[in-house]
């Protein structure tokens, strides 16, 4: 009897201390939940997110003593799969925050459940203002699309001294419904014409055949055609619109800004303008220089502006961190709450009462078959 009881003594000890290392080693680690579409029609903006994402956590893997790891969830580019990545991290991974979405609609799809969880999230490229609206736990690393769309109607109207200007927009995609109309807001004031916009033409994610809008766009005879959508869709519409005879610019938002834009519109895509959020060329703060050295060494390529933001999503969260000296939820979303000229690799970050960033845009050219700086854009203060 004396044996086993010594063995079940010693069995109970083991348990105990196998609990207490197991209670240990999770509370060294705090979890940060990304979730993003890496498959699916959003999947080239997504992928380059996650790598700016997981280059800030290679470069910066610990906050107070603790390791930080990445919970990554895939949204599958889908509204319904948004909701289901957020709901998991936020229930069963028990992430402190999250980063996400690449694309408005997926970031807009999970806003509900991160406020209820109480979990705050940084989105790092969803512009639409509806993602942060009336949501205290959600913010982002961008600008959002009334700037967006007012920078782009001033370039079209300024720069290309457009008076008549054509909407072809993916009517299914938050981010492209809500940046055409700023745009055409902003364009119908700058020439004091109501009936400057004289075409809009709408498409679905996924089609392929646009020739029955671009041929009523034609029509029209447009000085400039605004086309924000998701960039393969974009690229197609350029392509094909040029193969019509259509030769006046294109203009578009920062979905762009990827490689399959590229190398699916070739050269027709050549001399297309866009807004987006950071140049290489134009480093804005220490944190630039280190991200761009630091991304072309791991990645053996340029760094996209989503690539850059996404960084910066991280970053700000590990800052917020250190701030509230704490990993409780609400006090972690009230520091970044406060966040004030934060030196981001994509620029000084401030803000406000919305969650939004003040930020400049930068505007880019396709030249060369390459993304190439053109100008930055300061928002009116």
């Amino acid at each position: 009897m004396k044996p086993r009881m010594i063995f079940i003594l010693f069995l109970l000890v083991a348990l105990a201390l196998g609990g207490t290392g197991c209670t240990k080693k999770e509370s060294n680690v705090i979890k940060i939940g990304v979730f993003e579409p890496i498959t699916g029609a959003n999947a080239a903006g997504g992928q380059l997110e996650v790598e700016g994402i997981k280059l800030a956590n290679k470069l910066y893997p610990e906050v107070l003593g603790k390791k930080v790891e990445l919970v990554i969830a895939d949204n599958k580019s889908d509204k319904v799969e948004a909701a289901t990545a957020a709901a998991r991290l936020v229930e069963k991974d028990k992430v402190t925050a999250i980063i996400g979405s690449w694309g408005s609609s997926l970031s807009m799809a999970a806003g509900d459940i991160v406020k209820k969880g109480k979990v705050p999230t940084v989105g790092a490229s969803c512009t639409n203002p509806l993602v942060t609206a009336g949501n205290d736990y959600y913010f982002r690393v961008c600008f959002i699309d009334p700037f967006q769309g007012t920078v782009m109607a001033n370039y079209a109207y300024s720069k290309l001294n457009a008076k008549r200007a054509a909407i072809i927009q993916e009517v299914n995609n938050d981010y492209a419904v809500g940046l055409a109309k700023f745009f055409m807001d902003s364009f119908r004031a700058l020439t004091g014409a109501e009936d400057s916009i004289v075409a809009v033409a709408n498409y679905n994610t996924g089609d392929q055949d646009f020739s029955a809008q671009l041929t009523n766009i034609k029509a029209q005879n447009p000085d400039v055609i605004f086309a924000p959508g998701n960039f393969t869709e974009s690229a197609l519409i350029i392509s094909q619109a040029r193969k019509l005879g259509i030769n006046c610019p294109f203009i578009g938002g920062d979905t762009w800004e990827t490689q399959e834009f590229l190398d699916i519109g070739q050269e027709a895509v050549e001399g297309v303008v866009f807004s987006t959020f950071f140049a290489t060329e134009t480093p804005i703060t220490a944190e630039s220089a280190k991200f761009i050295e630091a991304y072309r060494k791991e990645y053996n390529k340029e760094p996209a502006a989503v690539a850059a933001l996404g960084y910066d999503a991280y970053i700000l969260i590990l800052d917020a961190l250190k701030r509230a000296n704490s990993t409780d939820r609400v006090k972690l979303r009230d520091e970044i709450a406060k966040t004030k000229n934060f030196a981001g690799a994509a620029g000084i970050i401030t803000l406000d009462a919305n969650g939004d960033a003040i930020k400049n845009a930068v505007i880019k050219v396709v030249k060369d078959g390459k993304f190439t700086y053109l100008d930055t854009i300061a928002p009116q203060q």
